[in-house]
């Protein structure tokens, strides 16, 4: 799986965006920066599942709950801190520095695991700021940041001033550009392929797990790199709900019900998220009655993202449309922005204060879970001018019966 701009790409870097890519979001929060008088951002993500901003920043995610740290400076190359040798420091070849935006990186061997390094990464990136000499700071997504980084950033920057810079970058982040939107769509693409074949492999007597590592397997062979893959299988009349990893010790048997939800990344390093039901004989008839009034919600819902729409008066009308037809009220979340994290703004909720815009990229999935059924359809959606694109998924609606 490639970018649609693989020679201005980083050869070695997996599903990199180009360089004028990165210059674009480089500028686009400058200028914002400029603006609220912030001489330098620091992120830190541990986690490219939902900890995507380092990636959107720099080409590069952060993996396996290791901190990461990025200090995005209003005038200057980045730097970036992560796990290494005490004093490890490599100024960053022109090539790569143009790649990803990164002058120099610096190691120290921290771990979440062990508390007394909490605060190595943070004097770092403290040094880091007093070179720049720094008088107003953002953070960005402090809530995917370690305490004791944070913590200790915050005891020891005064009488630098803090700010949350948050919500400036997410409004950024959110419309996709046109090399974005191309690079959604193959994600989008290689998910339909991966549950084309995962309808061929299933069959009585695989374990759970079995299926889901199919499909993570089937994406790995088409580029992707990281992601989740929840499923589970359960007898008529029971719920088969979306399980993680440890619990997807079930084999399936004749008549089961299996529930497939395939989230994970590609091209750009985005990810969008497909999920359908399966059943090993044919669908009960109150299965299909409730597939079919989820479809229902789901085309209401999406009926409601146009360009100018408040995310908490569409939640009010969804919640509406359901207690109408007497489905549950949505209490989580099953229509939410997408990119670089599985979930990110904006969300459609009462709490959300951002509303939809052109060239977001939005999932809907409403569903219906009780003790006897979970039913789901989960798809990807583009936000154009007058709304919804068609769907970028291609796979069939419907739940697939099992001979």
């Amino acid at each position: 799986m490639s970018s649609p701009t693989d020679n201005t790409a980083p050869r070695r870097v997996l599903n990199a965006v180009s360089a004028p890519e990165l210059r674009r979001r480089w500028s686009a929060i400058r200028t914002r920066m400029s603006a609220a008088g912030i001489d330098a951002l620091v992120v830190q993500n541990s986690s490219d599942w939902v900890g995507g901003y380092l990636r959107w920043f720099s080409n590069q995610p952060a993996t396996n709950g290791y901190p990461s740290s990025l200090v995005f400076p209003l005038q200057a190359g980045m730097s970036l801190i992560e796990q290494g040798p005490f004093g490890g420091v490599r100024v960053a070849s022109a090539e790569d520095a143009r790649q990803t935006g990164i002058a120099r990186r610096l190691t120290t061997p921290s771990y979440p695991s062990v508390g007394y390094s909490g605060s190595y990464d943070a004097e770092l990136v403290l040094n880091e700021l007093r070179a720049l000499e720094v008088r107003r700071i953002g953070f960005v997504a402090p809530a995917a940041m370690y305490h004791s980084f944070g913590q200790h950033l915050r005891d020891h920057l005064h009488p630098v001033e803090i700010v949350d810079f948050t919500d400036v970058v997410d409004r950024v982040k959110a419309i996709k550009s046109a090399e974005e939107r191309d690079c959604i769509r193959k994600v989008a693409a290689m998910q339909d392929e991966i549950m084309a074949k995962v309808r061929a492999f299933i069959r009585p007597g695989v374990k759970d797990f079995e299926i889901a590592a199919y499909a993570q397997y089937v994406g790995q062979q088409l580029g992707s790199e990281q992601g989740i893959f929840l499923c589970s299988s359960a007898p008529p009349g029971v719920a088969a709900t979306f399980r993680p990893r440890s619990m997807q010790g079930r084999s399936l048997q004749p008549g089961d019900v299996y529930s497939l939800l395939i989230e994970n990344n590609g091209a750009g390093g985005y990810y969008t998220e497909l999920s359908r039901m399966f059943v090993l004989g044919r669908a009960a008839p109150e299965l299909r009655a409730a597939h079919a009034a989820v479809l229902d919600a789901q085309r209401y819902a999406l009926s409601l993202l146009k360009p100018g729409a408040a995310c908490n008066e569409i939640f009010e009308k969804h919640n509406l449309y359901l207690r109408s037809r007497n489905l549950p009220e949505e209490r989580r979340l099953s229509v939410h922005g997408m990119g670089y994290d599985m979930v990110e703004r904006p969300l459609i909720r009462h709490d959300e204060n951002m509303s939809i815009e052109e060239h977001m990229c939005i999932v809907c999935h409403p569903g219906l879970l009780n003790e006897q059924m979970f039913v789901h359809n989960t798809e990807v959606y583009l936000i154009e001018a007058q709304g919804p694109s068609a769907c970028l998924h291609q796979t069939p609606r419907e739940i697939f019966e099992i001979a």
